[in-house]
C-alpha cells in the first residue's frame, strides 16, 4: 500500500501549465534558482525552441536539458544518505571535488534537500520531489535539524548557554535560539530550526571555539542511524507517513522574515 506522500506525489495534475523552472526543480534537475540560470544560458529547449525565463509549459511537452529529454518520475524517491567529509553538495565539477552524485551513484536522478559543507558529514535527504525540498527548507517552517559537534576545547556551561540563547551575528542576520546538550568534554549536541551558511561553525567561532568535527544525525523525524559514510537507504513507510504529517501544514511560500532572524533568510538557508 502506498503511503500518503507517495499518493500525493503521483496525483499531480497533468494538462496544467506550470513554470518551467518549477518543473525542472521537481524533476530533480536542479533547484529553481539553478533552473533559471540553465534557461538563461540556453541549455533548455522546449518543443525544439530555446526556452526563455519565466515561461510556462505543459508537462507533456518535449523538454531537453543539455540535449537530454526530460521526463518526470511517477514514483517518488526519498532517501537518507550519509555524506562523507570531503564531498560537496553541488553538481559543479569545475573544481575537481567529489560530489554527492559521484558518491551516491543512484540509478535515477535525485537531488539533495539542503546542504552540508565540504568539511561536514552526516545525514542528507535525497529526493526527486521539489515540493518536499521546498517545504523542509523554508526558514519559516522551523523544522528541526540535529548535529553532533566536537570542538577544540572543553565545552562549558556558559558556552552552551550563550550558544542556546541565540542572537549571535551570522552574516547580516542573527541566530535563533536553539537547544544545546553536552555529550562529552569537548562534544555537544545542537538542535537548530535554522540553516544559515556554516552556521554552527560561525556560532562557535564567535565564542572562540573551533569545530573539529560536525555530523548531522537528524532532519525532522529522519535519523542517520547506523548508515556508514557513502551509504544510503530508502525511508521506511513509517518515516514517510510521519514526515507527511509534519509537512502537511508547512508553508510552500517564500519566507523573508522570522521571529529572531531579521530579513533575507531565504538565500542563506544552505549549509552548516
Amino acid at each position: 500500500m502506498k503511503n500518503k506522500l507517495q499518493r500525493e506525489f503521483e496525483e499531480r495534475d497533468e494538462g496544467i501549465q506550470v513554470r518551467l523552472n518549477k518543473y525542472l526543480s521537481e524533476s530533480g534537475v536542479c533547484s529553481r534558482r539553478e533552473a533559471d540560470r540553465f534557461i538563461e544560458d540556453g541549455r533548455v529547449i522546449v518543443d525544439g525552441k530555446t526556452a526563455v525565463t519565466g515561461m510556462k509549459i505543459f508537462p507533456e511537452q518535449e523538454i531537453l536539458v543539455d540535449g537530454k529529454c526530460l521526463r518526470q518520475e511517477r514514483e517518488m524517491i526519498l532517501l537518507a544518505f550519509y555524506k562523507p567529509v570531503g564531498v560537496v553538495c553541488t553538481t559543479d565539477k569545475r573544481w575537481g571535488d567529489r560530489t554527492v552524485e559521484d558518491v551516491l551513484e543512484y540509478p535515477k536522478r535525485v537531488f539533495n534537500v539542503g546542504r552540508l559543507d565540504k568539511d561536514s558529514e552526516g545525514l542528507l535527504l535525497m529526493t526527486n520531489n521539489g515540493d518536499i525540498l521546498n517545504k523542509i527548507m523554508r526558514a519559516g517552517n522551523y523544522h528541526e535539524k540535529e548535529y553532533e559537534v566536537t570542538v577544540d576545547k572543553p565545552v562549558t556551561e556558559e558556552f552552551m548557554k550563550q550558544m542556546a540563547a541565540g542572537g549571535i551575528p551570522v552574516m547580516d542576520t542573527v541566530t535563533r535560539s536553539c537547544r544545546v546538550v553536552k555529550m562529552g568534554k569537548n562534544k555537544m549536541r545542537i538542535i537548530l530550526t535554522q540553516g544559515l551558511n556554516r552556521q554552527i561553525r560561525k556560532m562557535c567561532e564567535y565564542f572562540g571555539y573551533k569545530v573539529i568535527r560536525l555530523k548531522r544525525v537528524r532532519i525532522m523525524n529522519i535519523y542517520l542511524g547506523n548508515l556508514n559514510p557513502g551509504a544510503y537507504r530508502n525511508l521506511t513507510d513509517g518515516e514517510m507517513e510521519e514526515l507527511y504529517e509534519l509537512l502537511r501544514d508547512s508553508s510552500k511560500e517564500s519566507v523573508n522574515k522570522n521571529k529572531a532572524g531579521g530579513s533575507g533568510q531565504k538565500s542563506r538557508q544552505r549549509s552548516e
